[in-house]
């Protein structure tokens, strides 16, 4: 892409996806915290917001890392529509690791 661009504007772009990323992560991530408590007080298990929670920290992570392929993950998982496809596919995954013992559950 820096050949197309130029260095200067690509190294630029990927700053300002990082900036802009870490800024949109922090705005879902104040959101979800609401959404949290909201479940708590109403004496609800808050899953699907802890699900929410940890894909807005990877979304945060990747987002800080260079690359025009990690921005677009990391805004891929930070927009509500496209992150409930990977809270199934985490879903999906949890439940399977669960069946084949590789998550123990133990309430106390």
């Amino acid at each position: 892409i820096g050949q197309f661009v130029g260095a200067f504007n690509t190294i630029f772009i990927v700053i300002l996806t990082g900036i802009a990323g870490a800024y949109l992560a922090r705005l879902e991530g104040i959101r979800t915290l609401f959404k949290v408590r909201e479940s708590l007080n109403s004496g609800k298990l808050p899953a699907e917001e802890m699900l929410d929670a940890m894909l807005i920290f990877v979304a945060g992570a990747v987002l800080l890392t260079p690359g025009f392929i990690t921005d677009l993950a990391g805004i891929l998982i930070l927009i509500p529509r496209t992150r409930y496809w990977f809270k199934r596919w985490l879903r999906k995954k949890f439940d399977q690791w669960i069946s084949q013992n590789r998550i123990n559950i133990t309430t106390v």
